[in-house]
């Protein structure tokens, strides 16, 4: 009978995946694999069907995913009445990781809406997701039953060695440590996933009750009476109406050989037919080892142990030849390597660095896409004489690597080759704000509803920084040059090198003054102190920058240029009663009431002494219509037509401090517009 089935079944595959149509829920979908030569298969990425006839959907290779999927969709729907269908599968599968102590992420049996999975990466996300949607922060439309080898705090993992019960996120809705219980027991015995010997997996799915049970043991043992798993799941209200079942595993750092031996499967009702262990192909195994004579195992160790002396010697010389020229690894980087990317994967990642999509006073960006992942990146490469140098990197590195919200850029990994500083973050594809506000000819107008939503983004992400972390993060350089909007036009702040991390309740030790023109808090000349109130002060110029469309301060090269600057003509418009005057002409009909809002607000932010500036929590219940502006009459907000704080003009302001100030101008965008390279 197996042999029929295993003739027949390859035929029907072929005809199903030439319709292009999901199987009809009326009728039973049913196919046997024992083993998988001949058989109509789609494997993607890093998958293969070996000459042995396994499906490996992954080596040994890191970084990297694989899927093998049944080429034809099927309804797990009924068409009717869109009630879920039952369906019953059997597999068998083994995990050979590369190291004892180091392997890939794990496997997973999966319902997704492309035999190809689009957009999913490898690593955490087990080939299934991605960083914008393996929370659940979007219709995925996947359901898996991972075997997960890999423990991540991120999706509330048990351990690293468990089986869970994902519907649209990795955040398991029902997990249990691997393991079962024999017949006529009642001590659950523990299953290692990586042991490397075939385990049979059973999953059980009733359509009336919504009910999802997993089973897991050594293949051989008779199937245990009792579950592993046990989850309510609606498959009718999270996967799509024409979906394809299958296999995907993934590596990250370490890496796995992931293989399934063969693969049962019913979808209308009743149980899968059960595999003939005894015709599975077999996992590969270490070879034998073969005796040697003695004497001829004593002259390979005389043999070795001459050449290890003489490689040694050559050795010491080359490194002392090189030492003088040799880069060493900072203790800092032992924390944080695993997330260093290789210069050869940026290298091609970015076609050798030339896709510029953003340039300034510390280098370039340019947009690209690992290959292995398929991520789409963009990658900061420090120029050699830029003032960015490796004290701003180590602080970009250690404050972007740990810090989680939806509002910050997320940093993805760094590199370090031949004195070049590289940074790798998340691709934003809308660019930085300052090319919408500033780029009229090329850009429409952002409407105000966009613009108060992303004024309220930042001050979300402002507000972790400050007082939501674990540590007081002091950002030293808000604009709007630095603030990157994703696909969804959602505003992400960026750019960390300039940070600055200290513990609450602490003060910070900053006495370098360092920040952007229009934006630096006047007391920072006095102090050099990087504090939450000088962030503040930024963003009060911030909400301006975005309210009246013009930069805090204009060139000092346009003989044109107002030199009172934004806040005092802002100011000025609110003393004659006409604030709303202030706001860019280009914004047309909106909420005036929530522009004078954030106009105010700004002045506020932007007062000269920081004592009467408000904390960013108390911008943030302003903006969400918490709490009402502060009442300040204008007059205690006017700056006496200082510009740069307490100096009349910045050639003073320069002369105070000839050999501390350092002031960034232009900060690489992280969106995919180019940049011209200029600075203030």
């Amino acid at each position: 009978m197996a042999s029929v089935l295993a003739a027949v079944v390859p035929v029907l595959l072929a005809l199903l995946a030439r319709s292009g149509s999901p199987a009809a829920a009326g009728a039973a979908t049913e196919f046997v694999l024992a083993g998988f030569a001949g058989a109509n298969l789609t494997a993607s990425g890093a998958a293969v069907v070996t000459s042995s006839g396994l499906l490996r959907l992954t080596n040994e290779t890191n970084e990297a995913f694989g899927h093998g999927f049944h080429p034809a969709p099927l309804r797990f729907k009924d068409a009717s009445t869109g009630a879920p269908v039952s369906f019953s599968t059997t597999f068998v599968v083994a995990i050979l990781p590369r190291y004892p102590d180091a392997h890939g992420h794990g496997l997973a049996f999966a319902l997704a809406p492309s035999a190809t999975v689009s957009g999913a990466v490898a690593g955490k996300n087990l080939g299934l997701f991605n960083t914008s949607n393996h929370l659940g922060n979007g219709q995925s439309e996947v359901v898996a039953v991972e075997l997960d080898t890999a423990m991540d705090e991120e999706f509330a993992d048990i351990n690293d060695n468990h089986v869970g019960v994902d519907v649209n996120s990795l955040k398991s809705n029902c997990s249990k440590p691997a393991g079962y219980v024999a017949d006529a027991g009642t001590v659950k015995l523990n299953v290692s996933l990586v042991c490397g010997d075939p385990l049979q997996v059973w999953i059980e799915y009733d359509g009336a009750s919504t009910r999802l049970e997993v089973t897991v043991s050594p293949a051989g043992v008779p199937r245990p009476a009792v579950p592993l798993v046990s989850c309510a799941v609606n498959l009718s209200s999270v996967v799509a109406d024409g979906t394809y079942v299958g296999f995907s595993a993934a590596n990250g750092a370490a890496s796995s050989s992931h293989y399934v031996l063969g693969w049962s499967f019913r979808l209308g009702g009743g149980r899968a037919p059960d595999l003939d262990l005894s015709k599975l192909p077999r996992v590969p195994s270490s070879r034998p080892k073969k005796t040697m004579h003695p004497q001829l195992v004593l002259a390979l160790i005389l043999l070795a142990v001459v050449a290890l002396l003489v490689v040694s010697a050559g050795v010491t010389l080359f490194v002392v030849w090189r030492r003088r020229f040799t880069e060493v690894e900072e203790d800092w980087e032992l924390e944080y390597g695993p997330h260093r990317i290789s210069y050869k994967d940026l290298h091609a990642a970015t076609r050798g660095f030339r896709d510029v999509i953003g340039a300034g006073g510390f280098g370039r960006v340019y947009h690209g896409v690992l290959r292995r992942s398929g991520t789409e990146v963009a990658v900061k490469k420090v120029a050699h004489d830029s003032r960015q140098g490796l004290r701003e990197f180590v602080s970009e590195i250690a404050s972007m690597s740990r810090l989680r919200h939806r509002n910050l850029v997320q940093l993805l990994g760094y590199c370090r080759r031949r004195g070049e500083l590289i940074l790798v973050y998340d691709y934003m594809v809308n660019g930085s704000l300052d090319k919408h506000l500033f780029d009229a000819e090329n850009r429409p107008a952002l409407s105000w509803e966009r613009r108060a939503k992303i004024i309220r983004d930042v001050a979300a992400g402002l507000l972790y920084l400050h007082e939501e972390w674990e540590q007081v993060v002091v950002h030293r350089d808000i604009k709007a040059s630095n603030v990157l909007l994703d696909t969804d036009m959602n505003g992400k702040l960026s750019d960390f090198g300039l940070a600055r991390l200290y513990d609450h309740g602490s003060d910070s030790q900053t006495t370098h003054v360092i920040g952007t023109l229009g934006y630096l808090a006047p007391e920072m000349i006095k102090t050099g102190k990087a504090t939450p109130s000088a962030d503040v002060f930024a963003f009060g110029a911030f909400l301006l920058e975005v309210a009246c469309g013009r930069r805090p301060v204009e060139s000092l090269s346009n003989n044109n240029a107002d030199p009172a600057g934004l806040v005092d003509n802002v100011l000025e418009c609110w003393k004659t009663g006409r604030i709303r005057d202030a706001r860019d002409p280009r914004i047309g009909k909106c909420d005036e009431d929530d522009l004078e809002l954030v106009l105010k607000l700004g002045l506020l932010c932007s007062h000269p002494d920081p004592r009467c500036r408000p904390s960013m929590r108390q911008v943030v219940q302003v903006l969400e219509g918490a709490a009402p502006v502060p009442e300040t009459p204008p007059e205690d907000l006017g700056s006496s037509g200082r510009t740069f704080g307490y100096y009349e003009t910045f050639d003073e302001f320069l002369n105070m401090f000839p050999t501390t100030i350092e002031v960034a101008t232009v900060t690489p965008r992280l969106g995919r517009t180019p940049a011209p390279n200029t600075s203030t």
